[in-house]
């Protein structure tokens, strides 16, 4: 399978290696002397030049020997720009992308609307109308932060059967009501998903064994910032273990209080995202800030 993909990522791109330092946009030139540098702009504009399989659109990113340069075939691609999604990684085979609160990851059977797969789609058929992106894992609707799409139905079986194994580190950050007690801890329930509401069940009712561990990064103003990861994915498992500590998310009106939303939005933010590439094996990493409203929370009155 993997020897499959990676001949398929072959036919797809020109490979370039490179032998000696330079800045992109020379290289590009000395690469492709016939282009205009107009024309070499506007491959970097449309998102098509790959340095080590990262879409690159820095012009002056420094290059060093032995790293390689791809050219996409693909080149009706044209910038991304969404203000419920952004892109933060994307090469051949995988898509990380920072989702905003209040959009869907995908389609639900009894939720019928535009998702971050309805938009991730839309853009890869900008170059391709063939191209799909297919689902890997979720976040709730009010939840932001980063999530990955798979580009192929080979790397999306790939990343779901072996989940656990590729994704070595997963971390959210939340503010909760009130002070927590602990500085770190951990959270072990049996989950049951009754469609809308998830019951909680500290002994094996049946349900789903579910752990999350947290730690206290700060208290004031009757709020609690926590950061949190998992060693289960079950549906809305913070959230409900969160009030099992009788701390819930600020702004959770399913699992807390409704009337507690200063932010306007459930102040629970997917912030970190580390794994193993699903075909090449690389180590990955990506982080974003925490959302500045959370920290607003804390200030000085």
């Amino acid at each position: 399978m993997k020897r499959d993909l990676v001949a398929r990522a072959r036919t797809q791109y020109t490979n370039y290696m490179v032998k000696e330092p330079m800045g992109l946009m020379e290289f590009l030139a000395a690469k492709m002397p016939q282009a205009s540098r107009t024309k070499l702009k506007l491959l970097l504009s449309k998102r098509v030049v790959y340095v080590d399989n990262v879409i690159t659109t820095q012009y002056n990113f420094p290059l060093k020997p032995g790293m390689k340069v791809q050219i996409s075939k693909e080149h009706g691609k044209k910038e991304f720009h969404n203000r419920l999604l952004k892109i933060v990684y994307e090469d051949a085979y995988i898509i990380v992308v920072e989702k905003m609160p209040g959009l869907l990851s995908v389609n639900t059977e009894k939720q019928k609307e535009r998702t971050a797969c309805h938009i991730l789609t839309e853009y890869v058929q900008r170059s391709n109308r063939r191209n799909r992106i297919y689902i890997v894992h979720r976040l709730d609707r009010d939840t932001s932060g980063l999530m990955m799409f798979a580009k192929d139905e080979k790397t999306q079986r790939v990343l779901r059967d072996n989940w656990h194994d590729i994704v070595y580190d997963r971390r959210y950050v939340a503010v909760v009501t009130g002070a927590m007690e602990q500085d770190t801890g951990v959270v072990r329930s049996w989950l049951t998903d009754r469609t809308l509401y998830v019951h909680s069940n500290p002994t094996d009712d049946g349900g789903k064994e579910s752990i999350t561990h947290y730690r206290t990064i700060k208290r004031g103003n009757g709020y609690s910032l926590v950061e949190l990861s998992l060693e289960t994915g079950r549906k809305n498992q913070i959230r409900v273990h969160m009030q099992d500590l009788g701390h819930p998310v600020v702004g959770d009106g399913r699992y807390g209080l409704e009337e507690v939303n200063p932010l306007g939005r459930l102040a629970l933010h997917a912030y970190k995202l580390c794994f193993y590439h699903p075909v090449t094996g690389e180590k990955m990493a990506f982080e974003t800030p925490y959302p500045p409203a959370f920290k607003s929370l804390f200030q000085k009155k």
